[in-house]
């Protein structure tokens, strides 16, 4: 048998191959419900380098496919290492490499750079999050913090609920204007009228939709539980960086991506008062209907996300002849 070739994807090369918002929605959606059914996904895995503040983590991943021999399993690995002094050296402070593994043989099938796939997979979770318990209403959508996050999941907001207005929070005022007149452009889709506001609690106030999606600090829970719409969809990709406990204790329907990274992720500092919620992929299974009161959603980031996306982009790479092949 012949040695398959290696193939690299950079960064460009998987802006080039990423699928539609449309498929990326699919691609979510069939993660979540893998991890609720017999896909493998063990809490991360991590040592801490000794820059402070710092982390790496091997998220590894496998999901059946529907292939009785298994050709059609996934099976991968994602390493992100994060250092938060490279903002200081001009480099990237987070950097993911994924490797996606042939399922029979075991060899490596290609390296992916990671850092696109990402916000993007992050992005379509939410997304998927939104197509099932979103609000009840077209409501205005409170997004906290200007960054990365925010511009990946603004085209997905645009897409689900076009038109929508959008309130930015950042505390860095220029950042939130920068991206505001991108909104304003038109560059992140159709969307409705945009505000700025510096403070979080007049932002989620009124709110049908509310991302929180602010770096991660010492400062947890920050948001009173008292400014957010009763019946407000609220999305926390910042763990429990902004939402407090009694907004979890208190709502309709809780919901995580995978409960064991959850309960891994909970500890004497971290999720504090925090009740065990769903999985996102047994309430879609399940047919869990959108509740009348406030819905949470706290997905922590999931390697089986990133494999599932890493072989969809490396499918469409294939095809199309992106990418560089490497000697192995």
């Amino acid at each position: 048998m012949q040695t398959p070739p290696l193939r690299y994807l950079s960064a460009a090369d998987v802006r080039a191959a990423m699928p539609g918002i449309d498929e990326r929605l699919e691609l979510a959606g069939r993660s979540m419900v893998a991890l609720a059914v017999d896909a493998q996904l063990p809490p991360k895995i991590g040592v801490d380098p000794a820059a402070a503040d710092s982390f790496a983590h091997a998220m590894p991943a496998w999901a059946r496919g529907d292939a009785a021999d298994g050709t059609a399993d996934l099976l991968g690995v994602k390493w992100v290492v994060g250092v938060p002094q490279n903002a200081e050296r001009g480099l990237p402070v987070i950097s993911a490499t994924t490797i996606v593994s042939d399922p029979v043989t075991g060899l490596p099938r290609a390296l992916v750079e990671a850092g696109g796939i990402t916000a993007v997979r992050t992005a379509a979770v939410s997304g998927t999050a939104i197509s099932h318990w979103g609000p009840r209403s077209a409501g205005p959508v409170a997004i906290i913090g200007a960054g990365v996050q925010a511009r990946s999941h603004l085209p997905v907001v645009a897409h689900l609920l076009p038109g929508v207005p959008v309130t930015l929070c950042d505390r860095d005022s220029g950042r939130a204007a920068a991206l505001a007149k991108e909104i304003d452009a038109g560059i992140h889709g159709r969307l409705g009228r945009v505000g700025i506001t510096a403070d979080p609690a007049a932002a989620v106030a009124g709110a049908a939709l509310v991302l929180t999606l602010v770096s991660f600090g010492p400062q947890r829970q920050s948001i009173p539980a008292t400014a957010f719409a009763p019946a407000a969809t609220v999305i926390a990709v910042d763990y429990d960086m902004c939402v407090p406990a009694a907004i979890a204790a208190q709502a309709d329907l809780f919901l995580t991506d995978d409960r064991g990274q959850f309960l891994a992720s909970r500890t004497d500092t971290q999720f504090v008062g925090y009740p065990e919620p769903v999985m996102i992929g047994e309430a879609i299974a399940a047919g869990t209907p959108r509740p009348v009161g406030r819905v949470l959603i706290s997905h922590l980031g999931v390697g089986l996300a990133d494999v599932v996306f890493a072989d969809a982009i490396l499918r469409r790479a294939e095809a199309g002849g992106i990418g560089t092949i490497l000697e192995r």
